[in-house]
């Protein structure tokens, strides 16, 4: 099997035909080796990762032979969190030094696989049999064995000419983020939250996740009904790893069909570190259409750490002067633009025992409520009983919700048409 690999991998023993001019190159800004505009539009573009430098100019010498338009060089292994950054030119090949640290490269190899169309090439100054499998396997196309020689790189080259899609996909734009946030506690933001993401995935068909970020406590999770392994908490401790196949598997999946990543299931004290919100944020905003935060209650670390992304903030409050008090002081300080988007919801609402009139309520807010969420006790309790999403059953908050989640930035609900059916009297 091995001899097989080998085969498909191209490894090869030659040795380069002569050396290429020394330079320093700079661990995160590239250095161009070569840039020939004769060459047409048929060249490939050519990132080098090596942290070893003679290894990596020797490379670099055997890759300028061929077709190569641009070869920019790196060195030293990126975080995966710096890689969108630093190869934001889209490459057709990318060539990943292993020996200096196989286990950094291979989560490189995976991480670019996943999220480039690049051909993916390795080097190395060892033949180990293991080392190659777990490359193909996390993606790589073709292995090549130091010293390498032009004519080895010249017929991977021609592979990778081949495998270079006509079209370069349109980048894909970061997800809409929606953050439900409280202006005191008990507001019934988690309820909402959850419902809303879970409407919002059925309705848009979109690709939908839910992060309970109303830490250290949240519990959309139960809500939803579901048990989670993992939690918010294992993905901001391990953010260095976070990626798509990370995120996958601290995450879990509602039968309708959302992602949520839930808050942990016991008291765990974090200390968040500056910018780690953020990053995680990005991050499932990669993966996903929609991102919808519980982001808890009040202007605290999280609300504030999300204010400048967000695409749609839902303040959420009950007619009462405590919760009007701070929704007008929340407003007041952090929305005196026009960004992000603000939605006023007035939840457990009950026209009827207010007794605080449409125009003190505009008034203390500075603008009308955009949403009403009906109160029905019953129906709440039924639902968080049961574990059983509100949304799933037929009623006035249901349509409530189900209305907002309709009303979300892109989302074009699906119409859905009754079949006609044959009667004695004709089509019906």
């Amino acid at each position: 099997m091995h001899d097989d690999l080998r085969s498909d991998m191209r490894t090869s023993i030659e040795s380069p035909g002569h050396q290429r001019r020394e330079g320093r190159a700079d661990p995160l800004m590239p250095t161009l080796a070569h840039d020939d505009d004769s060459l047409g539009a048929d060249v490939l573009s050519v990132a080098l990762i090596g942290p070893e430098q003679q290894g990596r100019k020797a490379v670099a010498q055997a890759v300028v032979g061929f077709r190569a338009g641009a070869v920019r060089e790196f060195s030293s292994y990126p975080e995966l969190d710096d890689l969108p950054r630093i190869l934001k030119t889209e490459f057709d090949v990318i060539i990943i030094e292993l020996d200096t640290n196989p286990e950094h490269a291979l989560d490189l190899i995976e991480h670019i696989c996943g999220h480039m169309s690049a051909t993916v090439m390795v080097y190395s100054a060892h033949t180990d049999s293991e080392l190659l499998v777990r490359c193909m396997r996390a993606g790589a196309r073709e292995f090549l064995t130091q010293p390498v020689a032009p004519t080895t790189i010249a017929e991977a080259m021609v592979r990778a000419s081949v495998r270079r899609p006509s079209h370069r996909p349109a980048k894909k734009t970061e997800g809409k983020l929606l953050v439900f946030l409280g202006a005191k506690g008990g507001s019934g933001v988690s309820t909402l939250a959850a419902n809303f993401a879970v409407a919002l995935t059925q309705d848009s068909r979109q690709r939908t996740a839910l992060l309970d970020l109303n830490l250290p406590l949240g519990n959309t999770a139960i809500d939803l009904g579901l048990t989670a392994p993992l939690s918010v908490v294992d993905a901001l401790r391990d953010l260095e790893r976070l990626d798509s196949h990370f995120l996958s598997t601290v995450m879990i999946k509602h039968s309708s069909g959302l992602s949520v990543l839930a808050a942990p299931d016991r008291y765990s004290p974090l200390d968040i570190r500056e910018g780690s919100i953020e990053k995680l944020v990005n991050v499932v905003r990669q993966d996903f259409d929609y991102v919808v935060v519980d982001a808890g209650a009040g202007m605290g670390m999280v609300g504030r750490a999300l204010l400048s992304s967000a695409t749609t903030v839902y303040l959420v409050l009950q007619v009462s002067l405590p919760e009007l008090r701070n929704a007008n002081r929340i407003i007041s300080e952090y929305f005196r633009s026009d960004t992000p988007q603000l939605e006023i919801v007035l939840n457990r609402f009950s026209p009827r025992s207010v007794e605080i009139d449409e125009e003190a309520i505009n008034k203390a807010l500075t603008m009308p409520a955009k949403w009403r969420v009906p109160s029905d006790y019953a129906a709440v309790r039924k639902a968080q009983n049961s574990a059983s999403p509100i949304v799933l059953e037929g009623s006035p908050i249901s349509q409530a919700i189900r209305q907002m989640a309709r009303s979300a930035p892109g989302c074009s609900p699906a119409v859905e048409t009754k079949k006609k059916k044959f009667s004695i009297f004709g089509l019906t």
